[in-house]
């Protein structure tokens, strides 16, 4: 081998960069067990909340000490191998910026008819399109009749953008251009803003990605535990509003007028009711009043609640005011009392000067003597545009701190411009005698008075009956500024950390037991060239850990283990193929040298064709896949190109170095010397059964997708997946009764262990919102209430803390607009590896027959795997549900079957460059006989590999792992029985010569 000296010394450069690199991991997690045991020194386990906070502590006190090699923890913490949700446990949550919002922004808030239509337009063609929402717009406006144009002084024709569109009569395009770059900068600036946020939150290696231009946010909080927390981080607007609140003597004559008006409106509904059932009409026609209670029941005369609709249902109807505003309610009453506030009839008796007064609710707080949460009504002074004289933008600085009293707050301060504003607003109401409103995303958060002047400075304080993490996180918010536009959850998945220690266990239990066993059988195999091959798979594994550990941006994840652990089956596959050309070298009576270098040369072809090929869907699902498959994708994908350089180089350098003095070296052993030596199978003469028996596999399965079909995840179809283990077994048909009573529709299968089950409802599954999550959680706990530990809470149930033994453990939401995104998503990768595949097969050995004869093999092998799915997902006891992760199998299983497809052409084509006077029916039985021995050993060990990470791994992984082993069985049959005779048929009939010498014939004569 050439530049021998080159390749030691690069290899032992990269070997020391991959140590070096892991050093940050090996220090980063020595220093988080110390904290760990520090914190366990100080508290119980029943004591999580101040366990977690000691250890964060004690990390911020070791941020910057050396820890070790002049490495502190910072900055291993910064540099080492990342860890995604499925090991670490976490929030990962995908933001949907609202577009709609950023639009109507641009346009401040115009009520432009068309306009107006336009938006209505583009969220109906949102559903079914794959354009981003702009586009959607774009085209529903021009959709419609009229003239009118974006540049119309209704529309984008204003102040805010005069200097981007400088009149009404710019056209259509060029506003377009405008917008568009526009709708780009608010979701640049929303990004930003969530990365504020998000590395201020406290959790180690923050993870934010946009996705493609569509206004999607990736957000991976590893590590997180408080779900609720973080989701009020990523998806609370941040809208701080000032207002001046209206005092209850203002408005004391407004609101017994507004009782008295809605108790006359009841009154006069019930006297039409009676008369229509006197008159025995059949139908009730729905009063305008029900339509807005919903059918609420107010029948009775002297009911409080119809002769004093609002002033009934406060807390204290003897005091309205109660404390706050003007007065204090139940939340549950929140609704109804603020559709009687907003009804034309009820408006109307507002004077002039209190005709834009807006009615908003303050935080909610939970009464112990009532036992609700209550909340109070506050009436603030708006105006025609609903603008508050000072608002958020003003902020320059915020802070958690405490009141005189000791009650926690939030400190802000002002730039100029807001502190001259803030300044004239108290000294207002100090003079006035009224109070501010501290409003944050609609909601009162503090309403103080001002009792000693004006307030000079521009510092401001928001206090609101908050925790501590509360305050810090509202201060967090406040500094990095408002969202520009709402954000919408549209995907979700929340991981418990012991889950995702679980995984860890299991994933490193399997990977060490597949490398042991595949390190023996190639020693048992090869022999000493086995050993060699075993120091270069050790190599490689350095090398693809060290490269996770030093690209930015690349997570390991469980599908990423099994990536890795897949890879040391398939890595083999190199040097199986040197080693057995070798073999068939010394067999032809060259000498050991001439063998060595032959059987490097002579395999590198199909060395280099096959993982070409396997990269090149690992590729595709790099670029369409997400979150822990795009993990896959990345181990997959490092492992071909360290496996590559180690079978290569790795182990040449080793050969060479033991046979330079003339040693021996006969890639083999007593026992394995003649395996499989002289056999001779007429593949083609036992096509034709192979055809009928693969003909009634693939019409089974055709039949079984047509009319039972597949079992498709919430990854595909939306909805909500819940992980749930119990302190006992359960059963879980008895179980998913219950939860059928709760929800209407949900599914309910043992998961893991008969004390585990996943929970599937589509129950609200169009329905987005912190407060829909907490519905449902609520009732899925409610529903599962006698399974569950006695005396466990709704808290413990939900929360997140290490060793949980009961309750939720994970969570995962699709909302129906991004889950027909993944469905189409999946097909285009499926279909594009096919392509990629059939055109790369058709490049390299330029014939089309090659082409047809593997892409056959592949459609028929993810055919039979798709059946075979279909067929047993009913009573297989474990997840084989059709989601991301099976996409990442299918697309595995054809880069596999296209690896043994490609190694039997490679060599059928060298047998027809060395034999012409063949037929073809020999040169291609030969060819298959051939690298039969290699075709069963590399499918051997990678079944191996497969079944330990089965049988031993992670549950979530275990209906992917299955999927690829059964694309191992099918596509070691298909490259001997479908993808060769295949391509013969199509030769045969057309009689034509593959040999590389008859090609260069052609080109010869051609040029002459």
């Amino acid at each position: 081998m050439q530049n021998k000296g080159l390749v030691t010394v690069f290899a032992i450069v990269f070997g020391l960069v991959s140590l070096y690199q892991l050093s940050y991991t090996y220090i980063a997690n020595k220093t988080e067990d110390n904290a760990k045991t520090y914190a366990q020194s100080l508290f119980g386990a029943d004591q999580p909340d101040e366990r977690s906070a000691a250890e964060a502590n004690y990390l911020d006190s070791v941020n910057t000490i050396n820890q070790m090699f002049g490495i502190d923890y910072k900055t291993a913490n910064e540099k080492q191998l990342k860890k995604g949700l499925d090991l670490k446990g976490g929030v990962n949550v995908i933001l949907q910026i609202s577009v709609k919002d950023i639009l109507m922004d641009l346009a401040n808030g115009s009520k432009n008819e068309k306009f107006q239509q336009a938006l209505a337009d583009a969220d109906e063609l949102q559903k079914d399109a794959q354009e981003t929402y702009v586009e959607s717009f774009y085209r529903a406006f021009e959709a419609l009749p009229g003239d009118t144009r974006l540049a119309s002084p209704e529309i984008f024709f204003n102040r805010d953008l005069q200097e981007d569109i400088k009149s009404s009569e710019v056209s259509n395009d060029e506003v377009k251009s405008v917008i568009t770059r526009k709708v780009e900068e608010g979701i640049a600036s929303a990004f930003e803003v969530l990365r504020k946020r998000t590395d201020q939150f406290g959790v180690t290696q923050p993870n934010l990605q946009r996705l493609g231009s569509s206004g999607r946010i990736l957000v991976e909080l590893p590590g997180a535990k408080d779900v609720d927390r973080v989701i009020r981080l990523v998806g609370e607007k941040a809208q701080l509003e000032f207002w001046e609140v209206v005092s209850y003597q203002s408005l004391g004559s407004f609101l017994s007028q507004a009782d008295a008006r809605i108790s006359q409106m009841l009154t006069a509904n019930d006297e039409k009711e009676e008369a229509t059932e006197v008159e025995d009409t059949t139908e009730t026609a729905d009063s305008e009043i029900n339509d807005l209670l919903d059918g609420e029941e107010v029948a009775e005369t002297d009911d409080p609640a119809k002769l004093s609709p609002i002033g009934s249902r406060s807390v204290n109807p003897e005091d309205p005011i109660g404390n706050v505003g003007m007065g204090m309610f139940r939340l549950s009453d929140t609704t109804v009392i603020g559709e009687y506030l907003r009804m034309p009839e009820v408006r109307a008796l507002l004077s002039n000067d209190m005709r834009y007064t807006k009615f908003v609710w303050s935080k909610p707080e939970f009464n112990d003597e009532i036992g609700e949460e209550l909340t109070g009504l506050y009436a603030i002074k708006s105006n025609r545009d609903d603008i508050p004289q000072l608002n958020g933008d003003v902020i320059t600085d915020a802070a958690q701190s405490f009141t005189m009293g000791s009650d926690v707050s939030v400190n802000m301060q002002m730039n100029g411009a807001g502190a001259k504003v803030w300044e004239k607003m108290t000294e207002y109401a100090y003079q006035n005698g009224t109070q501010i409103a501290v409003v944050l995303d609609d909601i009162v958060y503090s309403a103080p008075g001002v009792s000693n002047g004006k307030i000079s400075g521009g510092r401001s304080e928001i206090t609101g009956d908050f925790t501590i993490n509360e305050a810090e996180d509202l201060a967090n918010v406040l500094r990095a500024g408002k969202l520009p536009a709402s954000a919408d959850i549209i995907q979700a998945e929340v991981v418990g950390p012991t889950l995702g220690q679980e995984a860890i266990s299991s994933g490193l239990l399997s990977f060490i037991i597949a490398l042991a066993i595949v390190l023996i059988w190639m020693i048992f195999y090869y022999g000493k060239a086995g050993a060699f091959a075993d120091v270069a798979l050790l190599v490689n594994i350095l090398f693809i850990f060290g490269m996770l550990a030093g690209i930015p941006g690349a997570v390991l994840t469980l599908p990423g283990i099994a990536g890795i652990v897949l890879t040391i089956g398939i890595s083999v596959d190199a040097n199986v193929l040197i080693f057995e050309r070798i073999r068939e070298e010394l067999a032809k009576g060259k000498s050991q040298r001439d063998s060595i270098n032959d059987g490097f040369s002579n395999a590198l072809s199909s060395i280099l064709d096959a993982n070409i090929t396997t990269g090149l869907t690992g590729l595709i699902l790099l670029v369409f896949g997400t979150g822990p498959i795009k993990g896959f994708a990345t181990t997959l994908l490092i492992g071909i190109a360290t496996s590559l350089f180690t079978a290569i180089f790795i182990t040449r350098l080793f050969i060479d170095s033991y046979t330079k003095n003339g040693k021996s070296l006969t890639c083999s052993t007593p026992m394995t010397k003649n395996f499989l030596k002289n056999v001779n199978v007429d593949f083609l003469g036992k096509r034709k059964m192979a055809y009928v028996i693969s003909g009634i596999l693939i019409l089974v399965s055709l039949g079984s997708l047509f009319t039972v079909g597949l079992n498709q995840g919430i990854d595909f179809v939306g909805g909500r997946t819940y992980t749930v283990r119990f302190d006992k077994d359960v059963d879980a048909v008895a179980v998913q009764d219950d939860l059928v009573a709760a929800f209407g529709s949900a599914e309910a299968k043992t998961y893991g262990g008969d004390n585990q089950l996943k929970i599937t409802t589509k129950f609200k599954v169009d329905e987005t919102g912190t407060a829909v999550d907490k519905e449902i959680e609520t009732t899925l706990y409610e529903a599962l209430g006698s399974y569950l530990p006695a005396g466990m809470t709704y808290d413990q149930f939900v929360a997140d803390d290490d060793n949980k033994v009961a309750g939720r453990m994970e969570y995962y939401k699709v909302s129906p607009t991004i889950a027909d995104d993944i469905k189409k998503s999946s097909f285009w990768a499926v279909l594009g590896s096919l392509v990629v595949v059939f055109l790369y097969i058709l490049l390299r050995f330029r014939r089309w027959q090659f082409s047809l004869g593997a892409v056959a093999a592949v459609f028929h092998d993810v055919l039979i795997v798709l059946g075979i799915f279909s067929l047993t997902y009913r009573f297989m006891p474990f997840n084989m549900e059709i989601d991301q992760s099976f996409i990442a199998a299918i697309l595995t299983v054809i880069g596999y079957s296209l690896n043994d497809t490609v190694v039997v052409f490679d060599r059928i084509r060298e047998f027809f460059n060395e034999h012409q006077s063949w037929k073809m029916n020999r040169i291609i039985n030969s060819a298959l006989n051939s690298t039969l021995s290699r075709t069963l050993n590399t499918s051997m060990t990678t079944l191996i590999v497969l079944l330990t990470i089965f049988i031993l791994g992670a549950e979530s992984i275990r209906g992917l792992i299955f999927a690829l082993i059964i694309g191992v069985l099918v596509g070691t049959y298909s490259s001997l029985f479908i993808a060769t005779p295949v391509f013969y048929d199509t030769v045969k009939k057309r009689g034509i010569d593959l040999s590389d010498k008859k090609e260069e014939e052609e080109e010869e004569a051609a040029a002459a």
